[in-house]
């Protein structure tokens, strides 16, 4: 099978990137000693260096020793994007043990199901998710908990005026019995002097679970060797990148393996300074963030650069500093791209495609180079086919299941080998990864996404991507958002039904969002039905999930 897409690399891609044989410590050990005294993170005013964040890691790695977490423990993190994240992650790592990414919107009962499935004997949680630990305490393996609060990372007198603002408006929490451990007094009587551990590469890194849009929710089995290898094959797509001089707005979940890959250990890797945004639905505060500390980088998902184009206070904020955006998890509607070019003086936003199976990058656009509506080339060392049935390649301008094979592929679905086996397939001495998804490639290897396998719309024998309505409904100026779904109908069998969430002082018929859909698509594709809502749902990350509105009008 060929690759006619690395014809079309931009000047300085390599078409494939050298053997990795790092653990995904080393990114922060290795930027440890290259930029000891350069700022690694900045959290609401506060800030460690690379040489002070290593210093910590190395700490947090010692306690957990001497809790008695050995190589393969696992240990769930439940936090937001704070410092006390990335020491939590970098410490696990350095012993061996393997990261639990927990995510901080899980409910009592999700959080349960994780820490079982995974068999997590130590959980790190913010003090304000304590009481969904509580609800489920006698019900899980879990040995010992670390609790931290924003306030632990914060400057005097911040950290002194925090805990008074939470107990006035109600978030402080407070914990009882011998199973928890406060981080601040963990760490401070704790000294950076770790029990040598040899961590192979080919160890396991990192469970992450998968948003559970089509299912129980499986964890992802991820190696150091598949985090640093797609680390670095992001590192190859962005050649113009100044080592030791870019500044990251981490706004995207680190618990999320987009925002871990594209934001954190990317920045490890480079040397950045990572400013970190620890609720990224607080538009104000992104914004403010990006005045103050001129971010170069800032990966991102759609629904956040929709967010951004449309906050009323947007225009009063100089955006120009952003270089570069990737956006990722889900399909980046064109109308968002073209608006957000347009407020940030022609900021590099382009589409790229990943799933937590591939630690998650697989596909992206060139920054500067040609770019396509679509997901656009496999990064250095992904191969990709659009796979028939029986997983034959199809030819160009043809749809089939994207499969994709790389160093960054995962090992499994953690303790699930007949859901392993359904994914991973084997083919010419290589493990193929079926997506899943549909997609199509044309003669130059631009690859695009028509729409996942089991979103598709079968009506009256026709087939209907719901993307593909979603992109025209994104045009219309007064939709914000935009889903579909199908759903049941005695005579088509499925038709198409339409979520619509309006822009804040706009409003649009029925009537007159449809006669725009039939302007741009065939009869059978524009919606019968139509709803509005305040919001749609979405996963931590922000992608919007459609199963769940389908689950909903299966229940209605």
């Amino acid at each position: 099978m060929g690759h006619p897409w690395l014809e079309h690399y931009e000047s300085g891609v390599p078409h494939d990137i050298e053997h990795v044989d790092d653990c995904v410590h080393h990114l922060l050990e290795q930027a440890a000693g290259r930029f000891p005294e350069q700022v690694a993170v900045e959290f609401l005013g506060s800030t460690l260096t690379y040489r002070e964040l290593w210093r910590e890691a190395r700490k947090f790695a010692h306690a957990l020793q001497a809790l008695g977490v050995r190589s393969g423990s696992r240990v769930s993190i439940m936090l937001p994007n704070t410092p006390q994240f990335l020491i939590a992650f970098y410490g696990a790592s350095l012993v061996g043990a393997v990261v639990v990414n927990t995510s901080p919107l899980y409910v009592a009962r999700e959080l349960e199901q994780q820490l079982n499935d995974s068999g997590s004997e130590t959980l790190v949680m913010l003090d304000a998710f304590y009481p969904r630990y509580e609800e489920i305490q006698a019900r899980v393996p879990v040995k010992r908990v670390i609790v931290t609060g924003i306030q632990d990372a914060l400057p005097f007198p911040k950290n002194v005026l925090y805990p008074i603002k939470a107990k006035r408006d109600g978030n402080w929490v407070q914990m009882k019995g011998k199973k928890v451990l406060a981080w601040k007094s963990l760490l401070k009587r704790t000294a950076p002097e770790v029990l040598p551990v040899h961590v192979h590469p080919d160890d396991l890194a990192l469970l992450q679970y998968t948003g559970g849009t089509t299912g129980t929710p499986k964890g992802a089995m991820l190696s150091h060797r598949n985090l640093v290898s797609n680390t670095r094959q992001c590192r190859a797509w962005m050649p113009e990148l100044r080592d030791g001089q870019e500044i990251i707005l981490a706004a995207i979940p680190f618990f999320h393996v987009y925002g871990m890959t594209s934001a954190m250990n990317f920045g490890m890797l480079i040397g950045a300074k990572l400013i970190l945004i620890p609720n990224p639905r607080d538009i104000r505060m992104l914004l403010v963030a990006i005045r103050k500390h001129r971010p170069s980088i800032f990966p991102g998902v759609p629904t956040l650069y929709n967010a951004v184009n449309n906050h009323p206070d947007t225009p009063s904020f100089d955006l120009t500093c952003i270089r570069a955006c990737i956006s990722g998890s889900a399909a980046l509607p064109l109308e968002t791209a073209r608006k957000f070019r347009e407020i940030t003086g022609g900021a590099n936003l382009v589409e790229g495609y990943g799933l937590t199976e591939a630690s998650p990058v697989t596909h992206c656009n060139p920054v500067r180079g040609e770019q396509r509506v679509g997901i656009g080339l496999p990064v250095p060392g992904v191969s990709a086919m659009v796979a028939g049935e029986g997983g034959s390649p199809v030819p160009p301008g043809e749809i089939g299941e994207l499969w994709v094979a790389g160093p960054n592929i995962m090992q499994g679905y953690w303790q699930k080998e007949t859901e392993s086996a359904k994914v991973l397939q084997q083919r010419g001495g290589r493990t193929w990864l079926a997506t899943g998804d549909m997609a199509v490639m044309d003669e130059d290897g631009y690859f695009r996404i028509v729409d996942r396998k089991k979103d598709l719309i079968i009506t009256g024998g026709h087939n209907v991507y719901p993307r593909e309505v979603e992109e025209v409904l994104y045009a219309h100026p007064a939709v914000l958002e935009a889903a579909v779904i199908g759903v049941h109908d005695e005579y088509r069998g499925e038709s198409v039904k339409a979520f619509v969430v309006f822009k804040e002082g706009t409003q649009a018929s029925w009537e007159e969002l449809t006669a725009h859909c039939r302007a741009g698509l065939s009869p059978y594709k524009v919606p019968r039905s139509w709803e509005a809502r305040g919001e749609l749902p979405k996963s931590a990350v922000g992608k919007v999930l459609r199963r769940a509105l389908q689950e909903e009008a299966v229940q209605a």
